[in-house]
């Protein structure tokens, strides 16, 4: 069965990148240009993971991993944070405090978000397909 990637970042080559590597191995790819999109595409149609940016616009990853962590239909919702701030912010702390699944640094390799995203979902790896955009 297909699984849903909702990939958040406001950075469109990064969106781009991440979004046709994923969609090559096989997951249904919908993408947000900040966190209060992504945070309304959530409460639409749940995904089964939300790989999204630290700093964007209107609300960002932390905020949107808060709003995640409050509402009972989300609490559980994997999420893997990407972020340029890996000196800044405590990994730990995002993982317990922040309950955030995986933290990615920025610049990262798509074939290892790819890798993280099917080490979290439990998927087994694909191999990769043509684009079909």
């Amino acid at each position: 069965m297909e699984k849903t990637v909702l990939l958040c970042d406001d950075d469109v080559y990064i969106l781009r990148a991440a979004e046709i590597k994923l969609s090559r191995h096989g997951f249904k790819v919908i993408c947000a240009g900040d966190g209060q999109e992504a945070w309304e595409m959530i409460q639409m149609d749940l995904p089964d993971i939300v790989v999204t940016d630290c700093q964007m616009p209107r609300l960002n990853g932390l905020e949107l991993t808060e709003r995640v962590r409050t509402e009972m239909p989300t609490v559980d919702l994997p999420i893997i944070m990407l972020t340029a701030k890996s000196y800044e912010l405590n990994r730990d702390d995002l993982m317990n405090e922040w309950r955030v699944t995986a933290v990615l640094d920025k610049p990262f390799s798509p074939r290892r978000l790819v890798q993280l995203v099917e080490e979290v979902l439990g998927t087994p790896t694909q191999p990769e397909t043509a684009a079909s955009c």
